[in-house]
């Protein structure tokens, strides 16, 4: 059987370019005013959004990568799950999605890429759009991904810069996913255990068109290859924050200590932590590998209004929807370091 994950340099958000050096890339880019778009690269935030009008705007924005999985049907789910996942972090409604796909047709048969894309349409389909075209090319290395558009009532609109002061964080799904996807390339994963990452990629963050809707949740994104502290950096720095988290209280997947133990990391873990390192507070080895751990199709990272915690966990709570409490945002201090561990 092939398996796609032996074609892929960097598996899933893993591959995707480390912090620092994404910074590097995007200062180098001219900025342009257009009255009309109303999130760009300057808040280094989930999608782009571009005003159109009667108070509706439009949610545009892109996600790909290399194998995360050996099966083809979930690979192409996966993918699809994450990048759709953008349009919800930003508070919207998905309406359409058009394809990415890179194959190498000397290594790999058409027949597997007919599975990929056959998985994003399964997860289109849950996602209520279309998977209405995209573009391919022959290349090295398989890649997959889409081009989602989305659409938002401007009012709704959930950016990682606008958190406040004394907001509550909360995580919608547990860490870990990279350690998983780790372990099991390395042929370390127990069978109870193999599915666990695969069903976790696949859940669509739709509660954040949920959560879009409610004026007291203050920022939102979500949580994918910079780890848990690399998309919360990207909160406080934006909203000039601190954040202090309780390590107690975030969620990580059940069964993740073993495969610590056998350092299944994947090496995006120590690059993340390589390039925002300076800005965190003191951790131990386990927290660095936890909260570093770059997560392909992570949860979503709320910030809340405090005086509004138990509304929000009353409708998280009647739409189904599981969130942990993890910390809270303060005042910024006058030191280099942006996160507390405790």
């Amino acid at each position: 059987m092939t398996k796609l994950t032996e074609f892929s340099p960097g598996a899933g958000c893993g591959c995707k370019i480390s912090p620092q050096d994404l910074e590097i890339i995007l200062k180098s880019e001219a900025k342009t005013y257009f009255p009309n778009l109303l999130v760009g690269n300057e808040s280094k935030d989930d999608a782009a959004i571009f005003d159109i009008g009667n108070g509706k705007a439009i949610i545009s924005t892109t996600d790909f990568f290399t194998p995360i999985v050996d099966d083809p049907f979930d690979f192409g789910r996966v993918a699809a799950t994450n990048a759709i996942s953008d349009i919800y972090a930003m508070g919207g409604t998905p309406i359409m999605a058009i394809a990415i796909l890179g194959w190498p047709l000397d290594k790999l048969p058409a027949e597997l890429a007919k599975e990929v894309i056959e998985g994003a349409k399964s997860v289109c389909k849950d996602a209520n759009i279309p998977l209405a075209g995209g573009h391919s090319i022959d290349i090295s290395d398989p890649i997959f991904g889409l081009a989602v558009t989305g659409i938002i009532d401007i009012e709704n609109i959930k950016q990682n810069n606008k958190a406040e002061k004394n907001n509550i964080l909360f995580l919608t799904k547990p860490l870990g996913i990279g350690i998983l996807t780790t372990a099991e390339k390395q042929k370390k994963i127990k069978p109870e255990h193999s599915k666990i990452a695969t069903e976790l990629m696949t859940n669509l963050n739709k509660a954040g068109e949920i959560f879009g809707k409610l004026p007291y949740v203050k920022s939102m994104t979500d949580v994918t290859g910079f780890g848990l502290l690399g998309h919360l950096l990207e909160i406080c720095e934006g909203s000039n924050l601190n954040a202090v988290i309780e390590f107690e209280k975030v969620p990580l997947i059940n069964g993740i200590e073993y495969y610590i133990t056998e350092k299944c990391f994947p090496g995006g873990t120590f690059r993340n932590w390589k390039s925002y390192k300076s800005k965190i507070k003191s951790v131990s080895d386990k927290q660095k590998v936890t909260l570093c751990d770059p997560q392909t199709s992570g949860g979503l990272l709320v910030a809340v209004s405090e005086e509004f915690v138990n509304d929000f966990q009353i409708i998280s709570s009647k739409n189904n929807i599981q969130i942990h409490e993890i910390g809270k945002l303060v005042k910024r201090n006058n030191e280099e370091y942006y996160v507390e561990v405790i």
